[in-house]
């Protein structure tokens, strides 16, 4: 075959491609979106946040006649639409009882164990369950969670004295047990305020209680008021962690006013209340959000206390 033959078959097959491509394109475009169709959907989790509250009155006294519209809630002094609410009487308790078992509280162990298995046996329902803990330089659980009185007592028997005071250790321990558990939960710690050898921090030990929506009710035995032994620190962190979880702390130097601090705390824990949201349009990147609830249309000096707020992310 001549050489112009084959110039002449190669141009042809040329003006044909060329002719093809311009009658079909190469990239086909997509079809234009119909109402039919519909954009993928981006699914963001809304938790619902849980604020246990109890009201007393001007005389300290709980308060269980309120109804939802005598409640405003407020995370980050922004108002929320109430989407729960339930008075907490029936709902089922965990108690963590956490006993200081050190050498300073030597003194008065036996009054506190006492006082300690009377509060058991006045607080718990079939429903209920409840732990012992007694620390010392350790953490020990002296009985699981359970509802079984003779078991709850034969734990309380087992508390001994020793050593140091591992208290911020106890109180974390206790979330993390605590954390688990469905319905309310509380933390009720007898100790003189001291610590002297926790591994965990205060702010550590005050995280896992908030994280867990645990109550600390704290009674702290001071036999000796103006003692110059007692640590005052301990004390006050006591009292803040009792006021940021929504719980409550009472000081004790008799059998009597232990036992008045425990009728006091079994008391409030079936007067309490549920206040439940989803949290609406944040204005803050803080991993802490803060909650205040009001009272309104109510008569009198009423007081609501509740935990002060709850982190969005887990710690470190």
């Amino acid at each position: 075959m001549s050489s112009s033959a084959n110039i002449s078959r190669i141009a042809l097959l040329f003006a044909a491609l060329t002719a093809l491509a311009q009658q079909a394109p190469l990239f086909k475009p997509l079809p234009p979106t119909t109402h039919d169709q519909k954009a993928p959907t981006i699914q963001v989790e809304v938790k619902l946040v849980n604020v246990f509250v109890t009201v007393t009155d001007a005389s300290g006294a709980p308060v269980g006649n309120l109804t939802k519209d005598n409640f405003q809630v407020f995370e980050d002094n922004r108002p929320q639409t109430i989407a729960v609410f339930d008075r907490e009487s029936e709902l089922p308790l965990s108690i963590v009882l956490a006993i200081d078992a050190s050498l300073s509280t030597k003194k008065d162990l036996k009054l506190e164990v006492a006082s300690a298995r009377k509060f058991a046996h006045d607080i718990l329902r079939p429903q209920d369950a409840l732990a012992v803990y007694q620390f010392s330089e350790v953490v020990e659980e002296l009985a699981p969670f359970t509802s079984n009185l003779k078991r709850i007592d034969e734990g309380i028997e087992r508390v001994h004295v020793r050593s140091a005071t591992a208290m911020y250790d106890a109180l974390y321990l206790g979330a993390h047990a605590l954390e688990k558990r469905k319905g309310r939960k509380v933390m009720v710690v007898i100790t003189d305020g001291g610590d002297t050898i926790s591994s965990t921090t205060y702010q550590q030990a005050l995280r896992a209680a908030q994280q867990a929506e645990a109550m600390v009710y704290s009674i702290i035995v001071v036999p000796i008021e103006a003692n110059a032994g007692r640590d005052l620190g301990g004390e006050h962190a006591l009292i803040q962690i009792s006021h940021d979880t929504g719980g409550k702390y009472y000081y004790a130097d008799t059998l009597a006013q232990l036992d008045q601090a425990f009728h006091q705390i079994s008391d409030e824990l079936r007067t309490q209340y549920l206040l439940a949201y989803y949290p609406s349009e944040r204005l803050s990147d803080s991993d802490f959000r803060r909650i205040r609830v009001d009272i309104k249309g109510v008569e009198g000096e009423y007081k609501a206390r509740h935990r002060t707020g709850y982190y969005t992310s887990s710690p470190e």
